[in-house]
């Protein structure tokens, strides 16, 4: 077995819809970024109000392997 390392970061999601497209999003956004992304955990979910309406956030630890 190989040795390996990852870089982990932090992101937060957002979404008009739901808890889960906001995650999907932070996701996708990390893969169009990042190379050899590994894991995510989600470790918040929290609400903004903008003007009225509910904005769904989720804070994300995403690990991607270093080279």
């Amino acid at each position: 077995m190989s040795e390996r390392t990852y870089k982990l970061i932090e992101l937060v999601g957002t979404s008009q819809t739901s808890y889960e497209e906001a995650i999907q999003l932070a996701v996708k956004r990390a893969k169009d970024t990042l190379d050899d992304l590994a894991w995510f955990e989600v470790t918040e979910f929290r609400g903004g109000l903008q003007d009225g309406a509910v904005e769904y956030q989720v804070k994300i630890k995403v690990a991607f392997r270093l080279h």
